[in-house]
């Protein structure tokens, strides 16, 4: 099978390309480098079957002729802007990132002939739901952030092409992922500010912000379990696990793990900016009917990933 990954570079994107290079798949990874790093790609990139393409996909023709050059069967769609928390800064950013290059790389997957394409949507599409937990059924609220909308938008895309191309698609509503290579999110922010003052750590919000988290290990099986199992013409699931934990839960972790007892400064409201849930928790009944189950409890996810973050300080320090 030949699979098209972008985002390869990133958090997510290059953990699936070397699990989907385990499963015996020939890769192609794609990024620009915007957010993604390198050194993610050493374990791809010293194996034979994985190739790489350094591509803006807001560049249109680059992205048709390196899905046409590939020609895969498959596209999992992962590139986009990570920058939830400041999108109102520059809210051009998640129409580009996240609908325009969606486009971009949608259209140029059907004049290649693929037959399957998946997308990185995310939880936050919920805004903030009066069901938990949340089902993909669950009514739209307003949407509450410039990331999740850009997303919908996106969703909206991959159905209509689905709909009238033929193309199989994959949507995937994410929690927050952790784990190895993890660069950015709570985790790495608490690590960051406990690297610089042990002593004290400002907590945004109230700490009693609710969350689910998975770990990657657990996300990108779950991406080929249902690329190989499921053949709707359009393929909607949560990806979340079945339990939650506050963010003041999370620090516990983390400072346990660190070996530290810092004085908590909390920024007060439920909230810790314009646009955070402050209770996110999603049902994946429809993913565990098809045979998955997530492997890593949450406590486990922060745990190994700030060991990673505390063995790999260099992203750190370049962040």
């Amino acid at each position: 099978m030949k699979i098209l990954v972008t985002g390869a570079a990133g958090f997510i994107g290059s953990n699936l390309c070397d699990y989907l290079l385990t499963q015996g798949a020939q890769v192609a990874g794609v990024d620009n480098f915007s957010t993604g790093h390198r050194e993610f790609l050493a374990q791809a990139t010293a194996h034979k079957k994985f190739e790489f393409h350094e591509v803006d996909l807001l560049d249109f023709e680059r992205t048709r002729e390196t899905l046409a050059a590939f020609t895969p069967e498959t596209v999992v769609h992962l590139a986009a802007n990570a920058d939830v928390r400041f999108g109102l800064q520059h809210p051009r950013k998640d129409l580009d990132q996240g609908t325009v290059v969606t486009f971009n790389v949608l259209e140029s997957a059907r004049l290649a002939g693929v037959k399957k394409f998946a997308f990185a949507s995310t939880g936050s599409v919920y805004g903030e739901p009066v069901i938990f937990p949340t089902p993909e059924t669950c009514p739209f609220p307003v949407q509450t952030s410039l990331y999740a909308a850009a997303k919908l938008a996106a969703e909206g895309l991959i159905a209509a092409y689905a709909e009238g191309y033929g193309m199989k698609g994959y949507i995937f509503r994410f929690v927050s992922i952790l784990g190895d290579r993890y660069s950015h999110g709570h985790v790495f922010d608490f690590a960051n500010k406990l690297h610089a003052n042990s002593a004290n750590i400002e907590v945004l919000g109230d700490g009693k912000q609710t969350k689910a988290y998975l770990h990657v290990s657990d996300c990108v099986a779950a991406i080929w379990h249902v690329l190989g199992s499921c053949n709707e013409k359009v393929n909607l699931f949560n990806l979340g696990p079945d339990e939650y934990i506050t963010v003041d839960q999370s620090l516990d972790i983390i400072c346990k793990v660190m070996g530290m007892h810092p004085k908590r400064q909390y920024t007060g409201g439920k909230r810790g900016w314009t646009g955070d849930s402050p209770f996110i928790f999603l049902d994946c009944a429809r993913l565990k009917a098809t045979g998955w189950k997530a492997r890593k409890t949450i406590s486990e996810s922060v745990e190994l990933t700030i060991r990673y973050l505390l063995g790999n300080d260099w992203l750190l320090k370049r962040r």
